[in-house]
């Protein structure tokens, strides 16, 4: 299970220039690079996942239980 708390941890990583931690963490690669190369779509990515960043937490958890289940 992912945690909320290494999540936001994680975000705060952008304060030193590594954007989208958070989103690799999650299991979000593709969209962890976008964010890497882009410094977090110009910071606005960044601040709409502070916002978001609960909901992505669960959603990763759940899909992680659902590939659980079917195999």
């Amino acid at each position: 299970m992912k945690s909320v708390s290494t999540s936001f941890w994680l975000w705060l990583l952008c304060i030193f220039g590594f954007c989208g931690i958070h989103r690799f963490y999650l299991g979000f690669i593709w969209t962890g690079l976008l964010w890497l190369f882009t410094f977090g779509l110009l910071g606005i990515g960044q601040i709409i996942d502070l916002f978001r960043l609960r909901g992505l937490t669960t959603m990763s958890n759940m899909e992680r239980q659902l590939e659980r289940r079917s195999l």
